[in-house]
C-alpha cells in the first residue's frame, strides 16, 4: 500500500474528539458521541465520560437531577461518571465543569437504538438511495423529538474511541437533516415515536458492501472457525499498524507477481506480447464499451483482460501532446500507446485522465492497449461513455466509446484469494473497531441490523459468524439480553421457480438460525425485493415490519408483528401437509387455494414446482411429477414468488424440510 493511501486511512480512522457545544476554551472535553440534541436512554443509568485537567474534580449537573454528581479525573485527565436518568422528557441541559463549564443543550430522555449493517441499512432517503416517494418523505420529516446521529465511515486496525459525524453530531429530525440519513433507521424511529409518544434517538453506523466479520471484534473472531488464524497473525504482530501494512504489502506483491506469471499477455521473459502496432488482433473477441465484463460475455470472471482499440489521429494532431480520458476502469489498469507504456491507475470508480506524450503521437493509425486487472467484482472499462475520449485542446475530441477488441490474459479461478488491505472496510474487525467500539459505553435499548448480501456464498460460515456477532455486541455493550432485531435478505436477481442451489436462499436460512438466540427477531423481507436492484426502494414497509417486532417484544404493545412459522409436516400419498406455529404476536396467514413459492422433491432429490393450497391454517403441497414426496421447500430461490402472508402483510419466512 502506498504512503498516501495509508495516511488517508489513518486520518480517516483517527477523527477528532468533538467538543460538545459550550465554551471552546473549556478544559472539559467529551467524545464525539456526546453533543447537543442527543437522546439518552430513559429510566436507566448512563455513563458520561471525557477528559479534564488531570487530578481535578469534575461536576455534572443534569436538568432532571436534583443534585449534582461528581467524579475526579485521573493522572491522564480521563474521568467517568454514572448518571441515573428519569422518565421520557426534555429538553434538558447537562453542565459539566472542572472549574470551567461546558454545556450540552436540548438533551432528551427517551428510547435509543443502534442501527447498523451494509448498504440496505445505509440507504438514505434521498442522496444515492432515492427511496419510494423520497421527496414527499423528506418534506414531511418534521419530528424534532426524533434525533439522528450519522456515524462517519472509518476503519481501524485496533479499537478506537474516536468518532465523527457528517451531520456534526446529534441532530433533530427535519427536512434538512434527514435526506442523507438511513431511511430504515428513520422509519423505524418514526413508528416508535408515533406509537410510544416518547423521544427516540437512532444511531446509524453503516457501510455498504461490508461483511459481518468486519463488524465483529478480534476478541470474538479469534474463536470463530475460519478467522482464528487471521486474528492470530494480527496478534503476533502486536496489532502494530506499520508491521501489519508491511506484511500486507509483501503478500500483495507476491500475489501480483504470481498473476503476472500466468498472464498470457506476457512471454516467458516477462515481456508484453500484445501491445505493439504489429499485433494481429483479428482473432480477438469484440466488446462494446463502456461495459462490465461480467455483463458482456465473461460471466463470473475475475482476472486480466487486454483491450485494444485503433484510433485515427488527424494530421494536425501529430507530434502534439494529447489528453486520454478512459472513464472508470475496474480495478487496475496499465495503458500503452503504440507499444509504449504511458500510464497506470487503480480504483474501480476512479476516472482515468492520462496524457499521451507528444513524441508518441503520429498522424493516422494509432493503437491504444489497456491491460485491465479485475481483482474481484465485475471489472471492465466502465465509463460513462462521454468520459471516454481522446482530446487535443479544449474542443477537439475523438470518442473512444464503442467497439474494442479484447483477449483474456488469465483467470484468477485457480489463484489464492487476493490479500485484503488492513484498511479495507471488509477486513475482519475494522468496522467494529472504528464504528461500533466508540459507542460501547453509550446506553442503547437495542440494535437493529440489515446485512448479509456481502456474505452470500458463505452461508455455513455465516450461520456461526452472525450468532457470534450478536453475542459479541451484547458482551461489549454490557447487556447480555440486548434486543437484536434483523432483516432477512430480500428477494433479488432473476426469478426462478426451481433453484435448489440458491446461495441467497442458503444465506437467508443462516440468518434465521440466529432466532435460536434469546431476544432476537427477524423481519421477513422475501416479498419486497426487486430483481434488478439490490437496494429495494420500499423501505417504509421494511421499517413498519421491523418496528412492529420492537413494539411488540420490547415494549409490550398488543400489535401483530409476525406470520406463522414452519413447524412440521406429514406425508399422505403424494401430498405433504405442512403445519405451523403462530407466535404470540403473530396472526394466521390468509387462506388461499393457489399458494405460490413451493417446490417438492422425491427420493431422487430432484425438485419440481409444486401446487399448494391452505386448509385450516395448514398448507397442502403436491406435484403431479412426484409420486412419493420426500422434501418440500418454500421460498427457496434467489427471487422466489412467495404469496403466503397474513392479513397485516407479514410474510411467512422461507423454509425447507430437508437438510440436503
Amino acid at each position: 500500500m502506498d504512503k498516501i493511501l495509508k495516511k488517508a486511512i489513518v486520518a480517516g480512522v483517527a477523527g477528532l474528539a468533538a467538543l460538545a457545544g459550550g465554551d471552546l476554551n473549556a478544559r472539559v472535553t467529551l467524545p464525539g458521541i456526546f453533543t447537543d440534541n442527543m437522546v439518552l436512554q430513559r429510566n436507566d443509568t448512563v455513563t458520561l465520560y471525557g477528559t479534564a485537567d488531570k487530578n481535578s474534580r469534575v461536576t455534572v449537573k443534569a436538568g432532571w437531577l436534583r443534585d449534582a454528581v461528581e467524579a475526579r479525573s485521573g493522572a491522564d485527565g480521563t474521568w467517568s461518571v454514572r448518571v441515573a436518568t428519569a422518565d421520557a422528557g426534555g429538553p434538558y441541559e447537562i453542565a459539566i465543569s472542572d472549574g470551567k463549564e461546558l454545556k450540552l443543550r436540548n438533551v432528551m430522555l427517551g428510547e435509543v437504538w443502534f442501527c447498523s449493517g451494509q448498504s440496505n441499512m445505509e440507504m438514505p432517503l434521498a442522496g444515492w438511495g432515492k427511496i419510494k416517494d423520497y421527496e414527499q418523505e423528506v418534506a414531511n420529516a418534521n419530528y424534532p423529538n426524533i434525533r439522528l446521529y450519522l456515524v462517519k465511515q472509518a476503519t481501524s486496525i485496533v479499537p478506537t474511541d474516536k468518532v465523527e459525524s457528517p451531520l456534526g453530531g446529534w441532530q433533530e429530525c427535519s427536512p434538512s437533516t434527514v435526506p442523507e440519513f438511513s431511511s430504515l433507521a428513520y422509519f423505524f424511529a418514526r413508528r416508535l415515536w408515533q406509537e410510544l409518544g416518547v423521544p427516540v434517538g437512532v444511531v446509524a453506523s453503516t457501510w455498504g458492501g461490508t461483511p459481518a466479520e468486519a463488524w465483529t471484534s478480534a476478541e470474538t473472531l479469534k474463536n470463530v472457525y475460519g478467522y482464528s488464524e487471521k486474528i492470530a497473525d494480527l496478534e503476533a504482530l502486536g496489532f502494530d499498524s506499520d508491521k501489519i501494512f508491511a506484511l500486507y504489502q509483501k503478500q500483495l506483491d507476491e500475489w501480483k507477481a504470481a498473476v503476472y506469471k500466468i498472464d498470457e499477455g506476457y512471454d516467458a521473459a516477462g515481456k508484453e506480447r500484445w501491445i505493439g502496432e504489429e499485433v494481429d488482433d483479428s482473432g480477438w473477441s469484440e466488446m462494446s464499451v463502456p461495459n462490465y465484463i461480467e455483463q458482456a460475455g465473461l460471466s463470473a470472471f475475475d482476472g486480466v483482460v487486454w483491450f485494444r482499440r485503433t484510433v485515427e489521429v488527424p494530421q494536425q494532431w501529430a507530434g502534439k501532446e494529447l489528453k486520454l480520458d478512459l472513464g472508470a476502469i475496474d480495478d487496475e489498469d496499465i495503458v500503452y500507446w503504440n507499444g509504449k507504456k504511458i500510464a497506470e491507475g487503480s480504483g474501480y470508480n476512479t476516472p482515468r485522465h492520462y496524457v499521451v506524450p507528444a513524441a508518441c503521437v503520429k498522424a493516422g493509425r494509432n493503437v491504444i492497449v489497456v491491460r485491465d486487472f479485475d481483482t474481484g467484482g465485475e471489472g471492465g472499462l466502465t465509463g460513462p461513455a462521454d468520459a471516454m475520449a481522446l482530446h487535443r485542446g479544449g474542443k477537439e475530441s475523438i470518442s473512444l466509446a464503442g467497439a474494442w477488441k479484447y483477449r483474456v490474459g488469465c483467470s484468477l479461478v485457480d489463484m489464492p484469494a487476493l490479500p485484503m488491505s488492513p484498511g479495507s472496510s471488509s477486513h475482519p474487525t475494522t468496522l467494529f473497531n472504528a464504528m461500533v467500539n466508540p459507542w460501547l459505553k453509550y446506553k442503547f435499548k437495542g440494535a437493529i441490523w440489515y446485512q448479509g448480501e456481502a456474505n452470500v456464498g458463505r452461508a455455513k460460515e455465516y450461520e456461526t459468524l452472525f450468532q457470534s456477532l450478536i453475542y459479541d455486541w451484547r458482551k461489549h455493550f454490557g447487556d447480555d439480553d440486548m434486543p437484536f432485531y434483523f432483516v432477512q435478505l430480500a428477494n433479488y436477481l432473476q426469478r426462478a421457480d426451481v433453484q435448489p442451489e440458491s446461495q441467497w436462499a442458503a444465506l437467508r436460512e443462516a440468518q434465521a438460525a440466529a432466532l435460536h438466540m434469546e431476544n432476537t427477531g427477524m423481519m421477513v423481507n422475501i416479498d419486497l425485493g426487486e430483481a434488478n436492484d439490490i437496494h429495494p426502494k420500499n423501505k417504509q414497509e421494511v421499517g413498519r415490519r421491523l418496528s412492529a417486532i420492537a413494539l411488540s417484544r420490547t415494549y409490550g404493545l398488543d400489535i401483530v408483528a409476525s406470520a406463522p412459522v414452519y413447524k412440521d409436516y406429514v406425508v399422505t400419498g403424494n401430498r405433504v401437509c405442512i403445519t405451523f406455529d403462530i407466535p404470540s404476536d403473530g396472526e394466521p396467514f390468509v387462506e388461499s387455494n393457489d399458494v405460490k413459492g413451493f417446490v417438492v422433491a422425491g427420493s431422487d432429490r430432484v425438485f419440481h414446482k409444486a401446487k399448494a393450497y391452505t386448509e385450516n391454517g395448514k398448507v397442502v403441497v403436491y406435484s403431479d411429477e412426484v409420486d412419493i414426496p420426500v422434501a418440500v421447500r418454500y421460498g427457496w430461490a434467489d427471487n422466489p414468488e412467495c404469496t403466503l402472508k397474513t392479513a397485516s402483510g407479514f410474510s411467512v419466512a422461507p423454509f425447507r424440510t430437508d437438510n440436503w
